[in-house]
């Protein structure tokens, strides 16, 4: 069985690949394949009410092979890779499907050095599952809690802002996707100086991501200009990306972050390499924007684990996603929405501009993104009807823009994105695929 996506293990809650034995085996064999005995594992989970009984399993699969279970409650998915880096630990567990309904559920897993594991370490736990020569003994185990571990991860952020400075006083609205942001980022903010709004953080275990957070801003922008704040910011479910508003009630996306951080850290001489790390996803307006202030940047697959390796490996300070996973490399080398936003309030302190003013300095190409849902993952290019429209549109695209087809890596859906001058033209080609690809693949 294929367990690990582009984020860790994720589907339904009860049903295999996170029915109750699979998750036990899987906790039992991170103790197998880790290289360290006697593991000290940090868990962390969103709100989700299959959270509870997947850490009870996580925890019994642990056990038998002798881990030590920790649980720091409802956290952000970051503060699990902090912790797990800070507080002695030699792995952290998320326990979370981030954006996605709350009948779904996944597994996250972190080093002791608050990384997400490679893929040669995920296939080992994939091998080790899969044997069927062993057993995780039945019966529940203790699991210590530790309520003020989430305060640490809260201290932390500090080092990166901790005050409002001449922003004190601020109108800011925070939709916490009724997640795992809900308990600690309204009260946070208001302790920085902020006058907090807070909206979707009234989490009940099946409201998550429900109409609110960063995959659903309309609510966001609505509330922004209502209140007459200055900015609002959408968590997603498990908090490690963030999406912000600006006070006419107009989005800015991860690439908006990723410019005006990267031209923050260029003039504070802190942005080794001149260059940043986006994906394949990132507008081709940011790649141009960050040219014209000689800055480069290096495109990896989606996925912050992939933007994260790229960092590592070119010894670079920022990368990130579209979607607003921006990974900063002095504060943790994993996606933080809390963080992100601390940081794009710091540069607005730093500088005296609005949000809308910064974010101006992206100018973006016309993009289309369209998701089709198919019965299964198979070779698009195989299949002559889609493949003809496939290379019409690349050559009639060649040198002005961007055609890029890729399958989810968490659920079953063929992800068609078109990028060009001109939005008419993008908008058609985007139909016509999509139109085939539901022909013959839906």
């Amino acid at each position: 069985m294929k367990l690990f996506g582009t984020d860790g293990i994720r589907g339904k809650a009860g049903v295999a690949p996170l029915d109750h034995e699979t998750v036990a085996r899987v906790g039992a064999a991170l103790t197998r394949e880790f290289p360290t005995k006697g593991l000290r594992v940090v868990i962390g989970r969103d709100t989700r009410e299959s959270g509870t009984w997947i850490e009870e399993e996580l925890a019994r699969g642990l056990a038998s092979g002798g881990a030590k279970v920790v649980s720091a409650g409802v956290v952000p998915t970051p503060a699990i890779a902090y912790l797990a880096r800070t507080e002695g630990f030699d792995a952290g567990i998320v326990i979370s499907a981030s954006h996605n309904p709350y009948e779904d559920n996944g597994i996250k897993v972190f080093s002791g050095a608050g990384a997400k594991l490679p893929a040669a370490f995920e296939a080992e736990i994939e091998h080790a599952v899969a044997d069927s020569s062993w057993r995780v003994p039945a019966g529940a185990v203790p699991i210590e809690r530790r309520d003020d571990l989430a305060a640490h991860y809260l201290e932390h952020l500090e080092a990166i802002l901790d005050d409002a400075g001449p922003l004190a006083g601020s109108s800011i609205v925070i939709d916490c996707a009724n997640g795992a942001t809900s308990a600690l980022a309204p009260e946070f903010f208001e302790s920085l100086g902020f006058e907090v709004k807070a909206i979707g953080a009234s989490p009940n275990g099946r409201n998550i991501n429900l109409a609110c957070g960063s995959t659903h801003l309309q609510g966001l922008s609505r509330e922004v200009v209502e209140s007459s704040a200055r900015l609002g910011m959408a968590f997603d479910g498990d908090g490690d990306r963030v999406l912000l508003v600006d006070h006419r009630g107009t989005v800015v996306d991860g690439d908006a972050i990723l410019l005006m951080s990267a031209l923050h850290l260029k003039s504070e001489n802190r942005l080794p390499g001149e260059a940043i790390v986006a994906t394949v996803m990132s507008n081709l307006g940011l790649e141009l924007a960050l040219r014209d202030h000689g800055i480069g940047m290096v495109r990896t697959a989606v996925g912050d684990k992939y933007v994260m390796e790229e960092m590592v490996k070119r010894g670079l300070a920022l990368g990130g996603e579209q979607s607003g996973h921006v990974i900063f490399a002095e504060h943790l080398f994993t996606g933080d929405g809390m963080a992100t936003a601390l940081n794009v309030l710091g540069i607005m302190a730093a500088s005296g501009r609005e949000l809308d003013e910064l974010a101006r300095a992206l100018v973006t190409y016309p993009q289309v993104l369209v998701n089709v849902r198919v019965k299964e993952k198979t070779d698009y290019m195989r299949v002559p009807a889609i493949a003809d429209i496939v290379r019409r549109v690349e050559s009639s695209l060649e040198g002005t823009g961007r055609l890029l087809i890729r399958y989810s890596g968490t659920e079953p859906l063929l992800r068609i994105m078109l990028e060009g001058k001109d939005g008419d033209t993008i908008h058609a080609f985007a139909d016509e695929i999509a139109g085939a690809v539901k022909e013959h693949l839906a």
